[in-house]
């Protein structure tokens, strides 16, 4: 390596057939990181750089602007509104450490695409895509944990309290979605598999595949200190020619629970056979039935509107339909609750334009029109949901006389 160039990282060289790589552990809140990037592309001695990003997060970093496009209503109707909230928290952590330190996360990252891009060097994108990431983490921890990873998650990362000096040194050493879930897996050997050791064994095999041929004889990796040591051990081991199964396995959302799936149909199929006993007993018994139903379950949907600060057309709308969209498990009351807020209030260019900047405080995700469509479907869900196991279990009681 060229002497006159300053080491601020750590920083491992190992020759893989016939590529050389310099693995270069950076800090992810660091001026000094960023720096010795620039220097090292420019120092001329690379004809490749591989980065840990994924493509969604390189598209962020080169198109700040995506987020005006985005059409709130598919993402929504996708089933990716949790998963576009979880990417604002995040970006809102971000955002505040940026404020505070000086230095925004990533910023070796972005000096790493400028200057790949002055010196024309091939830029490989080596990491996982942060989506398959979160839902992985989710996935890995059980159910009955996963409310306090949600609630940890959105405590930490909307709170007005200024980021600790711990946080910071986290950063130092993973990216903000390591960093935003350290203290849980340090505690959980399946969220730190999701989180950390897939992550290495991922960036390792994109490695091989974007340089299976050794095209590229000497490559360097910018990615967190963190990262150092497993990439390093999974590029010494066994490489498959073909990476590309281990990818596919890598990149699989492990499927959720059956009973879990198959619970709200079973939910619907005792309330209506409660409404048909209850009919059959008594016809004023069984509308009072219905009539509770209605109350409870769209009660409980509208107040999660009202929470959100919804259009009084919205809160009035969800009452009505999340009866209604309970007893139909292909419909959720979230969504319809979203598509008449989005009709009553559509989010200007402005909105999307001051997303990120809005929801770095918590009254920001309720005044900008996108990040508040997103928590009217959140709440609007929630409130449904807990309202379709309360409504069933009033009527079971109604009946049973307990």
């Amino acid at each position: 390596m060229n002497s006159e160039i300053a080491t601020t990282g750590p920083r491992l060289e190992l020759q893989k057939y016939d590529t050389l790589y310099t693995l270069l552990g950076t800090a992810h809140v660091s001026k000094a990181s960023a720096d010795e990037v620039r220097e090292l592309i420019r120092s001329g001695e690379f004809d490749a750089v591989a980065i840990e990003l994924c493509p969604g997060r390189l598209q962020s970093l080169q198109d700040p602007d995506a987020l005006a496009r985005l059409d709130l209503f598919q993402v929504i109707r996708q089933g990716k509104a949790g998963m576009v909230a979880a990417n604002l928290a995040l970006g809102a952590f971000q955002q505040r450490v940026a404020e505070e330190s000086g230095i925004a996360p990533g910023a070796e990252m972005q000096a790493a695409i400028e200057e790949a891009q002055a010196a024309q060097l091939p830029l490989l994108v080596i990491d996982r895509d942060i989506g398959t990431t979160l839902k992985r983490v989710y996935r890995s921890v059980p159910w009955w944990q996963r409310m306090n990873l949600i609630s940890g998650l959105i405590g930490s990362l909307v709170t007005q309290e200024k980021v600790s000096a711990q946080e910071i040194e986290r950063l130092k050493q993973g990216d903000v979605l390591e960093s935003t879930f350290a203290e849980f897996a340090e505690s959980s050997e399946h969220l730190y598999q999701a989180l950390i050791t897939e992550r290495d064994h991922y960036m390792a095999l994109r490695l091989a595949q974007e340089n299976g041929d050794s095209r590229y004889k000497r490559v360097l990796v910018v990615i967190g200190a963190g990262h150092l040591k497993g990439i390093s051990d999974n590029l010494h081991g066994h490489i498959p020619e073909n990476p590309q199964p281990q990818l596919d396995i890598l990149n699989q959302v492990p499927q959720g629970s059956r009973w879990l799936k198959a619970l709200p149909w079973i939910i619907m199929l005792l309330v209506l056979t409660g409404f048909a006993i209850g009919f059959s007993r008594n016809t004023d018994l069984g509308w009072q039935l219905v009539l509770d139903w209605i109350l409870i379950n769209g009660g409980l949907a509208a107040l999660g509107t009202l929470i959100a600060t919804a259009h009084p057309v919205t809160i009035a709308g969800t009452f009505i339909a999340a009866p209604f969209t309970s007893l139909n498990p292909t419909i959720g009351a979230g969504m319809v609750a979203a598509a008449i807020e989005i009709a009553m209030r559509k989010p200007t260019v402005g909105d999307f334009a001051h997303l990120r900047k809005d929801v770095t405080a918590l009254k920001g995700w309720w005044r900008n029109r996108v990040s508040r469509t997103l928590l009217v479907f959140i709440l609007a869900t929630l409130g449904s949901a807990i309202g379709t196991y309360v409504g069933g279990f009033h009527i079971f009681g109604q009946l049973t006389g307990s």
